[in-house]
């Protein structure tokens, strides 16, 4: 509300106001005791804050049935209304405000036509202060939406180009070297090579892919990862076959492997032993042995935090994370699409 109302205005104008018809006073006004100036700007400031609010709703708010034209005449109209009631109702039961220039009763004819004309310029002058004030933060946040939206743009543009000129090169270097290997062990890293490759390009961040696609996919990945680390990585895939048309987000299944194998030591004598196993809530659980490097590695927690904001924003459901001494354990929900 603070800032829709663009409050921070209204307190501008209110101390304009109120110095403002304090200066322009002939006599001097030191002689007056500081309750009195109290009492003015609150009178002042609560009869400016009934026209703002008024002003603000009609602003802010969509009323079908009423042109630009209506609104305005109609916000004007009771926010005169509104200013003029609290005036008599600050005459009435508040002390009487000597720091006015004249004072002003509610007698006679006379003297309320003089506190209608007041009401109406103070929320007319209410109305223009709002209206460019309200206009000047649309047009800055449509300005930083659309620079936004533009440098979105460029960044599709730029991963479009490198998308359409990469994978051709590197297929066609995949075939090549498959075709000029002589030993089978080579020509299989080369095939699961392309496949990892080939499942990393299809994939989009904001759809869901079936678990037994990941599954097939992160078999690719693991013959590759086997032949870095060898019988230092053991992993142990158990899923449900009925959970295997369930969906989860492309790649996280990879993103919990590597952050699994950047976080902790293997080694042959001190294997890292990865579990892949679903439940019946049902849910996907990856747990490894908790193993720490000693050094941290750098970028600590990016996967993580990929897979906690791409299903905040999917299907706005969390992942549940266990820790300790001997275990890290993920475990992330498997969705229907």
């Amino acid at each position: 509300m603070f800032k829709s109302y663009q409050i921070k205005w209204f307190f501008i104008l209110t101390g304009i106001l109120t110095i403002s018809t304090l200066l322009l006073r002939q006599e001097t006004i030191s002689e007056y005791p500081y309750w009195q100036f109290i009492n003015y700007g609150f009178q002042l400031a609560g009869s400016i804050f009934i026209c703002w609010l008024i002003i603000g709703y009609f602003f802010l708010h969509k009323v079908n049935s009423l042109t630009i034209y209506s609104k305005f005449v109609i916000s004007v109209l009771l926010s005169i209304i509104a200013s003029f009631v609290a005036g008599y109702l600050f005459f009435t039961f508040l002390p009487p405000n000597v720091l006015a220039t004249r004072v002003v009763l509610y007698d006679n004819l006379s003297d309320l036509k003089l506190h209608f004309t007041g009401s109406f310029f103070l929320s007319l002058v209410c109305y223009v202060v709002f209206y460019s004030t309200h206009t000047n933060a649309a047009l800055q946040e449509t300005k930083l939406e659309n620079e936004i939206l533009g440098q979105a743009h460029l960044r599709a543009q730029l991963i479009s180009l490198q998308q359409q000129i990469s994978p051709h090169f590197l297929f066609n270097s995949l075939s090549t070297l498959k075709t000029i290997a002589t030993d089978q062990p080579t020509k299989n890293y080369v095939v699961q090579l392309a496949t990892v490759y080939r499942y990393v390009l299809n994939f989009n961040e904001e759809y869901l892919t079936p678990l037994i696609d990941e599954i097939n996919f992160i078999r690719s990945y693991l013959y590759i990862m086997n032949e870095r680390f060898e019988d230092g990585l053991k992993v142990d895939i158990q899923v449900q076959e009925e959970h295997l048309k369930l969906f989860v987000p492309a790649l996280s299944l990879q993103l919990l492997i590597e952050n699994a194998t950047k976080h902790n030591a293997i080694s042959l004598e001190q294997p890292l032993h990865i579990s892949i196993r679903t439940d019946n809530t049902p849910a996907l659980i990856v747990e490894n042995n908790f193993q720490p490097k000693k050094i941290k590695p750098e970028g600590t927690g990016n996967g993580l935090k990929n897979i906690t904001e791409r299903y905040k924003l999917l299907v706005k459901r969390p992942i549940e994370i266990i820790k300790n001494e001997h275990i890290f354990s993920v475990t992330i929900p498997l969705l229907q699409k």
